[in-house]
């Protein structure tokens, strides 16, 4: 699965890289200020430029003396153009450091009882439904459409946001691609604190409660992209714990899970980029689950997705060995069901000469020990690697057959429960949607085609995941026109398909829903509302610069893997995601209320 690089599409074959990307902004600066600033100009040469620091081009660009010629450009345009010339990124001096924002909270109240307010915590819920009730949401389908954006918070480093805002205590918590978590009011958006991590995640933090710290009752926990677990001080953003959680070949692939003082963490194999080198000895990494205690740390147990031990499969052309099964990436967040003491997660293709049993899966893993007790597989033989071609010998570290990469990419396990009777849906790359008893050890229910003329390419269909509201289902459609679908959860018949026309591209990041409306934002920027008919009944373009409430220059773009969370009457969403379709920069978290 494509997703080992976040910002940037590579082209690998060999290990070796292709072609360069052209460095952001010079598309720019060649067709906006070339002319001007020719080696024979007037203006300072391109080289004078490039002596400059990056903020000084800035902010000549944004109030200085090339204010009026780079009329037109939008603040994003500027800052890009400024990177390109001074050759490295902007220095925000508020990034991280809440003192250096205009709107500091003027104190620091007690948090009370997380329960006293409405909330949302994590990805999805524990059954990754993405579902706000009525009282919790204080939005109804009715209001909806008078949803006005309240506050706008820049985030200052940002440019491609990976982090999902979460709610509790009146309070918004969400992380920047800079590493950087923040606090902030809910109603006003004025900052409480930062804390500076290690490095960026694709998370959506959690907020729990935390025992064997005086003083401290609840914690924030999140997972950054070197694997490395966090706890932090939900009230003042103190560090309680880190630890790396990895063992081995793995990344970080999603948001941790969260029940009753563990963390389940998914991280996945990191050989998509690499296996297909035949001086590299592949294919070993394997998906992954880690539980670990909320309270310590303390790795408690490492489950892979595979069953079967490595094999030796021979040496390539170059004399390197070769190994399999590998792959079967945990890309999403693991689903918990109490009542059966399981998890759920799906995997991704798997890497190398062979596919695993386990592979494009939805496995049930015990919460005790991270057992296998079933597992269905809904694409056998996919094995995919960058790289490869559509065909390869039998001497290349390569599959025989190259993909189709049909990962279960998103929140592919929801966990519903319609009638008295329990069902877990599934939906992923490959356009297909699953429903599964998992009380029969997850035998198929039904299954749902949701693509219609042309089978998905390896960019996928449905990326990451739906939202379930008790009755129905529904998935986001990347493609063109980038439909929205409804399938009932108990026969997987399609209700209607919501005629949004986002761009060639469609709609990528996952759903979330209140009663009576699903909220789902595209690629193209656009945040939209759809009713329980399939009309789309608001819509707010985010691919505009902000004027914030902390001062940071922002603005949004395309919207990616941090869907829209609602809680206490407001909506929230962070906008601006890059991704491997070249979606819109950005760096602002979004506000709206009903008016």
């Amino acid at each position: 699965m494509r997703k080992l690089s976040f910002s940037v599409t590579l082209s690998f074959f060999a290990g070796s890289l292709l072609a360069q990307p052209q460095p952001p902004g010079q598309a720019l600066f060649q067709s906006k200020c070339a002319n001007c600033h020719s080696a024979d100009g007037a203006a300072p040469s391109l080289a004078a430029l490039n002596a400059m620091p990056t903020e000084r081009v800035f902010d000549a660009l944004l109030t200085g003396k090339m204010r009026e010629a780079s009329t037109g450009m939008t603040n994003r345009e500027r800052r890009t153009v400024a990177e390109f010339l001074g050759k490295r990124p902007l220095n925000d001096p508020a990034a991280g450091d809440v003192t250096k924002m205009t709107n500091r909270c003027a104190s620091n109240p007690d948090l009370g009882d997380i329960a006293a307010t409405p909330a949302w915590s994590g990805w999805g819920g524990p059954t990754n439904a993405r579902f706000q009730t009525a009282s919790a949401a204080g939005l109804t389908a009715a209001n909806v459409p008078r949803l006005k954006l309240k506050w706008a918070f820049g985030l200052p480093a940002g440019s491609s946001l990976y982090s999902q805002p979460a709610i509790a205590f009146g309070r918004v918590f969400v992380g920047s691609d800079d590493g950087v978590v923040y606090s902030m009011d809910a109603k006003s958006g004025c900052a409480y604190w930062a804390y500076r991590s290690d490095m960026f995640g694709r998370f959506a933090p959690i907020v729990a409660p935390i025992s064997g710290y005086p003083g401290t009752r609840y914690a924030i926990f999140f997972v950054t992209r070197s694997s490395t677990a966090y706890a932090i001080d939900a009230h003042t953003g103190k560090l309680l714990w880190k630890n790396e959680v990895k063992d081995g070949l793995n990344n970080l692939s999603a948001t941790a899970a969260y029940y009753d003082g563990r963390l389940y963490v998914p991280l996945s194999g990191t050989e998509t980029l690499t296996g297909g080198n035949l001086d590299y000895e592949c294919c070993k990494s394997r998906g992954t689950v880690v539980a670990v205690d909320a309270n310590t740390g303390k790795v408690l147990w490492r489950a892979q997705s595979i069953q079967e031990p490595l094999r030796n499969l021979g040496e390539n052309s170059r004399g390197k060995q070769m190994w399999g099964p590998a792959g079967a990436s945990v890309w999403n967040t693991p689903t918990v069901d109490v009542k059966r003491k399981l998890i759920y997660v799906g995997t991704g293709n798997s890497f190398g000469r062979i596919a695993a049993s386990t592979s494009d899966s939805i496995l049930a893993m015990r919460m005790e020990d991270g057992k296998i007790v079933w597992h269905h597989q809904e694409f056998a033989g996919d094995s995919f690697m960058s790289g490869c071609r559509p065909t390869n010998a039998p001497d290349t570290n390569c599959p025989e057959k190259l993909g189709p990469d049909y990962d279960f990419g998103g929140s592919s396990a929801i966990l519903q429960t319609v009638n008295g009777k329990d069902i877990l849906v599934a939906a992923g790359k490959g356009g297909v949607a699953i429903g599964l008893d998992p009380d029969a050890d997850g035998k198929l229910v039904w299954r749902t085609q949701l693509w219609e003329t042309q089978a998905p390419s390896a960019s996928g269909l449905v990326v990451w995941g739906g939202a379930a509201d008790g009755q129905r289902v529904y998935y986001p459609l990347q493609q063109a026109g980038g439909g929205l679908k409804a399938l009932q959860l108990t026969t997987g018949k399609v209700d209607w398909n919501a005629p949004i026309n986002a761009d060639r591209r469609g709609q990528a990041g996952p759903a979330s829903s209140i009663p009576g409306v699903v909220f789902t934002g595209g690629w193209d920027g656009i945040l939209r509302a759809v009713d329980a008919a399939g009309k789309v009944i608001w819509t707010f373009d985010a691919k505009q610069d902000f004027q914030t409430v902390n001062g940071v220059i922002a603005n949004g773009g395309s919207f990616g893997p941090a869907g829209a969370v609602v809680a206490n009457g407001m909506l929230y969403i962070a906008s601006g995601y890059v991704g491997i379709q070249g979606g819109s920069q950005g760096n602002v978290v979004l506000a709206f209320g009903a008016e």
